[in-house]
């Protein structure tokens, strides 16, 4: 069951709440009963329904009296289960977590958005720990692709929870976090926005890590302009500060390296259909290799990838104790992989990263942002990855490929729905940027979505 405002956008409920023609309390209540009534009962790990209808609440007399927060009071968000969230404990996805002591005190981007008026209405699920690209979790159950219409699809991970939750109209907006394509894969697997923000944009502070080299937050949504709303919010802001740019004489890159190896038809069909009507609106299109992509998997199999080693270091004492049975065994191995990593190895990545981050920064022109399709396949059914391990390992890494480059690289990124490839399965575009040039990404990223959606 859809509530009657579900799968509006937070631009759009705005309008709705600022004008008082929808309450806050009347919006929480219907999604809690949106969320309580939906088939799928395996996207929620946890509701604040006590918190939510008290800061709807707050919210609701604010507006009456004439004394609104902004654009975004009222608005209701869902968090991933690794965000703190005062009196709970943070349980990344996993059980062996049950037990921790609960947060005193919300992490910051939680703060941060409550400042601005938003209700949080709960935890979302995701991969355990964050650690794999699919979205499946044995302990909660895997939320199902609700654009999926011949079986259980996979709803993409990390940030799983998130990804399904807003496709599914249950809320606008939730937030991920992203190390190597947590919230671009979801968003492209389930046909919505996923903005990767550049590392260190946003407080880390009361967010469960997995690799701190790495680590990305951002949000999942309808609309790109919903994502620099919240993105403004996130950072503390009163007014977002990004200007639409235009399309019109933009240049646009699109990498001749990894990222279209073994990609499916429909995949490309839909990215080149995407193009042709970027360059119909006057952006200028050219096709370069990028050497940096294919050093960043060679030098992963030399000395096994970053995630592996950091991830490792952060849970070596759990899976050397007994907590490691209570955990995906999936999770587990994957995580071992990190022991075999040597100190040399570990520095002498991070070293040639900063090489590969400043090579690839001198390859592209000024203002230039780089085009790709977020993935190389649509949304997998779900059943197969779950009997062989094999599979599970060969898509996960396969879903990862394209997005990770980002992540390594240390940039910004935007996925946007661009058509649908096999069995109607949505298909993500994404747009690319250097470290920090967030504003310049969305502002063109803005424009991108008004010439392709």
């Amino acid at each position: 069951m859809m509530p009657s405002h579900g799968g509006k956008t937070v631009a759009q409920l705005s309008v709705l709440i600022q004008n008082g023609a929808l309450d806050p309390v009347a919006l929480a209540e219907e999604t809690f009963v949106a969320i309580n009534s939906c088939k799928d009962q395996s996207i929620f790990v946890n509701l604040l329904e006590q918190r939510a209808r008290a800061e709807a609440a707050a919210s609701s007399k604010r507006i009456r009296d004439g004394r609104s927060l902004g654009l975004l009071d009222g608005i209701p968000v869902a968090w991933k289960d690794l965000f703190d969230i005062e009196g709970l404990a943070t349980t990344a996805g996993s059980t062996v977590l049950k037990t921790s002591v609960p947060a005193t005190r919300d992490a910051d981007v939680v703060a941060a958005l409550a400042g601005a008026g938003m209700v949080s209405i709960g935890r979302v699920n995701m991969s355990e720990f964050a650690f794999s690209g699919l979205g499946i979790n044995p302990h909660y159950g895997t939320p199902q692709n609700p654009a999926s219409t011949d079986g259980a699809r996979l709803p993409g991970g990390s940030s799983s929870g998130s990804g399904v939750a807003v496709a599914s109209g249950l809320v606008p907006v939730s937030i991920g976090t992203d190390t190597g394509g947590s919230v671009r894969i979801p968003a492209a697997f389930n046909g919505i926005v996923g903005y990767k923000a550049t590392r260190g944009r946003y407080s880390m502070r009361g967010v469960f890590p997995l690799s701190k080299s790495l680590d990305s937050l951002g949000p999942l949504c309808h609309t790109v302009q919903d994502a620099v709303w919240i993105d403004a919010a996130m950072r503390g802001l009163g007014a977002p500060d990004v200007r639409r740019s235009s399309v019109e004489g933009l240049s646009l890159v699109v990498p001749e390296t990894i990222v279209f190896d073994d990609a499916e038809a429909g995949v490309v069909s839909a990215f080149e259909a995407a193009l042709k009507l970027l360059e119909k609106s006057g952006a200028k299109i050219r096709r370069q290799a990028f050497p940096a992509y294919a050093a960043i998997f060679e030098l992963m199999a030399k000395y096994g990838p970053l995630v592996t080693a950091e991830a490792f270091v952060l849970h070596r004492e759990r899976l050397a104790g007994p907590e490691a049975e209570g955990m995906d065994p999936r999770v587990v191995a994957r995580t071992r992989l990190g022991e075999k990593i040597t100190t040399t190895g570990y520095i002498e990545t991070l070293a040639t990263r900063e090489h590969l981050m400043a090579e690839f920064a001198s390859s592209i022109g000024p203002g230039e942002l780089v085009v790709s399709p977020t993935l190389p396949h649509v949304a997998p059914l779900t059943a197969p990855l779950l009997i062989n391990d094999e599979l599970f390992v060969k898509t996960n890494a396969k879903t990862l490929r394209n997005t990770l480059i980002g992540n390594f690289l240390d940039g910004c990124s935007v996925s946007i729905p661009c058509g649908v490839g096999d069995a109607g399965m949505p298909v993500g575009l994404l747009l690319s940027g250097l470290p920090n040039g967030d504003e310049h990404l969305l502002s063109v990223a803005l424009a991108t979505e008004d010439a392709i959606r």
